[in-house]
């Protein structure tokens, strides 16, 4: 069905490991890499990387 390939996915701080994003996530097809992005830290108040972790 569609919509089916999608499944939500946390986002973590690499500096702190705090959990604070949460986004959807493709899951079936070719190329299909863990998330990294730029995201702001509360704790630390500045930008730093964050990396998809699963529940």
């Amino acid at each position: 069905m569609a919509g089916d390939n999608r499944e939500y996915v946390f986002l973590e701080c690499t500096e702190t490991g705090v959990r604070h994003y949460r986004t959807e996530k493709r899951v079936k097809g070719q190329g299909i890499k863990k998330l990294e992005l730029k995201k702001y830290s509360a704790k630390l108040r500045k930008h730093t990387v964050h990396k998809e972790k699963k529940k």
